[in-house]
């Protein structure tokens, strides 16, 4: 019955009744994890173009490359869980494994499907052209990811979720 209203608490109610609904969302992780992952993707323009000497912006929409924004992504969203919610926290538990999943599958299963889908493309362009197949659409083979581009969109999602903890 007898409660203890602390100046915190009084603080974040006060907060929470007096601030407008605002157009852009306060959720940190969210953005957090958005922002890393728009980053990662508009990095891939000049690690591209760093790598063959070209510009191609398919590269901002398209997966594979240098660095992971997938990895980017769920790392971003587990740190600032993390930050936010504590290393105790349930959804910490969730997005920490969550990034394990995506990680590793970014560095298996995906990189090997991308690794077979160049095969089979180059199978394909030296088959004669009268035969059935070698008028079908190339696969795409950047698919995955090698692991240094993995480890360098985990380090980018780490920084944006610490930048985005320091700014809110």
């Amino acid at each position: 019955m007898n409660e203890v209203l602390t100046a915190a608490d009084a603080s974040a109610r006060f907060r929470s009744a007096s601030s407008a609904p605002s157009i852009i969302p306060s959720n940190v992780p969210l953005l957090s994890a958005f922002l890393a992952f728009s980053l990662a993707q508009f990095l891939k323009l000049f690690t591209t173009w760093y790598k063959e000497k070209r510009w191609d912006t398919r590269r901002m929409l398209g997966s594979g490359g240098m660095p992971s924004s997938h990895s980017a992504t769920v790392t971003a969203l587990a740190v600032a869980i993390g930050l936010q919610e504590g290393i105790g926290a349930s959804a910490f538990a969730v997005s920490l494994v969550l990034a394990c999943v995506v990680m590793y599958d970014a560095t298996g299963v995906r990189l090997h499907a991308g690794r077979q889908a160049e095969l089979l493309n180059q199978i394909v362009c030296e088959l004669p052209p009268e035969h059935p197949v070698s008028n079908v659409r190339p696969l795409r083979d950047s698919l995955g990811h090698t692991p240094l581009q993995v480890l360098a969109g985990s380090i980018l999602g780490c920084i944006i979720a610490f930048l985005m903890r320091a700014s809110s």
